[in-house]
């Protein structure tokens, strides 16, 4: 069978609405932690990973930050159009987008669409007055031009009356404490629409026992998509079609993978997808033949095609002397790479995550890391009482 045939199905588990966190811990780093090495299973707690990562490690995270993405509109008829903001498209770059001061325009997710076929809503509180107008619509995401007076900034109007998106499984309204337990302690890049949860655990103790020990911190970024919470609906995975999300890494972090080989830990899915997507950022520019551009985008099944005839150092070092060549010690791109069984992973070798959803490319992704052993893995969760989802409890893998 190949990765493309793989039947979704085969990646189900039962999940009860009682085993999913709604809220928590009060102390990120309390949280239990399954650790899962050469097929054996402790459990620990999460404030313990000090201890199980090794000395000189290479350990990255991804430092996004979740924005307050969630607009509630209406129109003068009374009817209410939530807008969900996805990614900038007018200026596409994040940063600058943030820095618009009178408006911009965004790609989202419009709820309550029927009811609004043209014109402008609007909302407003004591501070901000926006005006939203829809630009283009493919029938899934909608361009929404956004408009404000009073010299904001896009990320201030966003902060004013924009509300922070928890995850919809959770079946609850956002409250005033997740604007804090749903960011992880170095989040500091805005752009997500969701956290990337493995990174809630950590605590500021924790990152200083880990430096104790040698372990070296890289920050990525890959800013979390609503695409994150999309279900597999086709039988087979070949059908299913990847989002894509944007991924910023610096040249030190480049150097430290090939300086770390074998040592090299992942928090949360969102890294993994990172740092192997470099993988295939570096073959094309290995291959490519002297001059011109060289696109950078990595597509989903770009790991299943013919071989990999370019070394994974070679491939680092390849993007080590592009950025060389344009002056940048930083690497950008968008990655809807797919990972799973079949996968041959080039960089991560350990990895912390949390409890994934049944039947998502993220189980796909765990398959693919630790083999037929993720059964072993969630019934031993199941069954000892572990949380799940994002406010869940961890896991820390070590790839065999």
């Amino acid at each position: 069978m190949t990765t493309r045939e793989i039947r979704i199905e085969d990646y189900d588990y039962e999940l009860t609405e009682d085993r999913i966190a709604k809220y928590p811990l009060a102390q990120r780093d309390h949280s239990k932690l399954l650790v899962y090495e050469k097929g054996a299973i402790a459990e620990r707690h999460f404030y313990d990973l000090p201890e199980l990562v090794p000395q000189d490690a290479l350990m990255v995270r991804n430092n996004t930050r979740v924005i307050r993405a969630r607009l509630e509109f209406r129109k003068e008829t009374g009817a209410q159009i939530e807008i969900f903001c996805l990614e900038p498209h007018d200026p596409s770059d994040y940063e600058r987008s943030f820095a618009s001061e009178g408006g911009c325009e965004w790609k989202c997710l419009v709820g309550n669409s029927k009811k609004w076929h043209d014109g402008e809503v609007t909302l407003e509180n004591e501070q901000t007055k926006v005006k939203a107008k829809r630009v283009s619509n493919d029938g899934e995401t909608s361009v929404v031009r956004f408009e404000w007076d009073g010299g904001k900034t896009f990320a201030q109007v966003l902060e004013s009356i924009g509300e922070l998106p928890i995850p919809p499984y959770l079946h609850r309204k956002t409250e005033e404490k997740d604007m804090t337990t749903y960011q992880t302690v170095y989040s500091c890049v805005k752009g997500s629409v969701a956290a990337p949860t493995a990174g809630l655990h950590f605590t500021e103790e924790v990152f200083w026992r880990l430096g104790e020990k040698g372990v070296k911190i890289d920050d990525v970024t890959l800013h979390v998509g609503a695409g994150t919470f999309k279900p597999v609906k086709s039988e087979t995975i070949g059908e299913h079609a990847m989002h894509g999300e944007v991924i910023e890494v610096r040249r030190q972090t480049v150097e430290d993978l090939l300086a770390h080989r074998g040592k090299v830990v992942a928090v949360g899915t969102t890294s993994v997808r990172t740092l192997e997507s470099l993988y295939y950022i570096g073959v094309r520019l290995a291959k490519r033949n002297g001059g011109g551009e060289t696109e950078l985008d990595v597509d989903q099944w770009e790991p299943y095609g013919e071989g990999e005839a370019v070394g994974d150092e070679e491939a680092l070092r390849a993007i080590v002397e592009y950025m060389d060549k344009r002056g940048t010690d930083v690497i950008r791109a968008r990655t809807r790479i797919m990972i799973a069984p079949g996968y041959r992973f080039h960089y991560v070798n350990r990895l912390i995550t949390n409890f994934h959803q049944p039947k998502s490319t993220l189980m796909l992704l765990v398959a693919a890391f630790v083999g037929e052993d993720w059964h072993k893995i969630y019934d031993y969760a199941l069954a000892h009482e572990f949380r799940f989802l994002s406010y869940g409890d961890g896991c820390y893998l070590v790839k065999n």
